[in-house]
């Protein structure tokens, strides 16, 4: 069991506090605002009102006892940036904070942020991928080029051995599991035989899996 703090409590905040705890491990959520904070009080470990903009409040939550923070107030950013440096300068191990633009995401990786994230922008992404390529069933981005993908195994794929397929000399790419009905094969081998409706989670550069999965529909 892990110890996050979740700095804003608005939608996205939310949705990352209480999937944490759903998953087992231990939140606190701070925010200014009364209402977003009394919501959350029954769905996560613990919630609390705070001025997470002053370094009193911060130390006194204990921050660097966590885990990692994740720092989602966006829309301020002058917040966003104040309450990453405090959270830096007082040794907190991993920090994961939401950028609204390119700018603010420069900026936050200057200050030392481990992995700085766009939601909407994501998951706008992921919907248009689906849309042009519904072979891809779900991806993790890396960094721009390379990406951990989920894709359907393609007519060509099946009843072949992974050998056979020799995916990483053709294509560069690497088959990390096999999803199969309800079962989880995450050590693959070479012998191992793809079957109709397998899905394949793969690692490679994102241009080539795209591309690779975008031949399943034409």
């Amino acid at each position: 069991m892990k110890q996050f703090i979740v700095l804003g409590l608005g939608r996205f905040g939310s949705a990352v506090a209480t999937t944490l705890v759903e998953l087992g491990h231990e939140v606190l959520g701070v925010d200014n605002d009364e209402e977003r904070v009394n919501d959350l009080k029954d769905e996560i470990t613990q919630a609390v009102q705070a001025d997470i903009t002053e370094e009193r409040v911060l130390k006194e939550l204990g921050v660097k006892n966590f885990d990692a923070a994740i720092v989602s107030i966006a829309t301020d950013l002058e917040a966003s940036i104040l309450v990453t440096m405090m959270l830096k300068e007082m040794g907190l191990k991993y920090i994961i904070a939401k950028a609204q633009n390119n700018l603010h995401a420069k900026i936050l990786k200057k200050i030392g942020v481990d992995k700085v994230v766009f939601p909407e922008r994501d998951m706008g992404a992921r919907i248009a991928r689906r849309l042009i390529t519904p072979n891809i069933k779900d991806y993790v981005e890396l960094e721009p080029n390379y990406n951990i993908m989920e894709i359907k195994a393609l007519p060509e794929f099946v009843d072949k051995s992974l050998s056979e397929l020799d995916l990483r000399n053709k294509y560069g790419i690497n088959v990390l599991a096999i999803k199969r009905n309800n079962g989880f094969n995450i050590s693959p081998r070479a012998k191992d035989v793809i079957k109709k409706d397998d899905l394949l989670i793969v690692i490679g550069e994102t241009k080539i899996i795209t591309e690779l999965a975008g031949k399943a529909n034409h």
